[in-house]
């Protein structure tokens, strides 16, 4: 198809949820760009559900390279926008640039797609108000405290954006993700 899609993550970011994210787009034949903070070799990580945990374990996971720094984005070179979770977004969020992109793929009506924690990136850029939204269950206060409604579907469309709970959701965000896609 030649989409050009905008990938966003940082170190800390899942692992898992960015390599998915770059062969399904490339297995549709999109073009899947990496955008960090700054371009480097990305140091990223895998989050698990271990039982008898309250919450997730982390440990250390795949490298990648960034191919650009968020500075560097140009909105109208892309089609749509996927913020990738895992802890990148915890500082990601605080990327002033980050945020106005975000925005701006929202002015134009570009799709934006989030997943797990990369919703908190929507939320801190103000995109959550009047929206119903999905992400891993603890991000639900933000969702909330940003005026949005948490869902607890695993993945959710409203407007122009999918979002969708972790990677264990997986097939029902992309199976959205690539119905959307298929709109333009």
């Amino acid at each position: 198809m030649n989409r050009k899609i905008l990938l966003v993550t940082g170190d800390g970011g899942e692992s898992y949820e960015t390599l998915y994210a770059v062969h399904r787009f490339q297995e549709e034949g999109d073009i899947a760009v990496i955008a960090a903070p700054s371009r480097r070799r990305l140091n990223l990580v895998m989050h698990d559900f271990e039982p008898g945990w309250d919450t997730y374990v982390e440990r250390a996971g795949y490298c990648l390279d960034a191919d650009l720094t968020i500075d560097e984005v140009v909105v109208s070179d892309y089609d749509a926008i996927l913020l990738l979770g895992g802890r990148a977004p915890e500082y990601l969020r605080n990327h002033a640039v980050l945020l106005e992109v975000v925005r701006e793929f929202n002015r134009q009506e570009k799709w934006i797609f989030a997943i797990c924690h990369g919703i908190q990136i929507l939320v801190t850029a103000g995109l959550a108000k009047n929206k119903e939204l999905t992400a891993y269950e603890h991000v639900r206060t933000e969702i909330e405290m940003g005026g949005g409604t948490y869902s607890t579907q695993q993945a959710i469309r409203d407007g122009n954006m999918v979002t969708g709970q972790t990677w264990q959701s997986h097939p029902d965000f992309y199976r959205e993700v690539f119905s959307c896609l298929k709109e333009q």
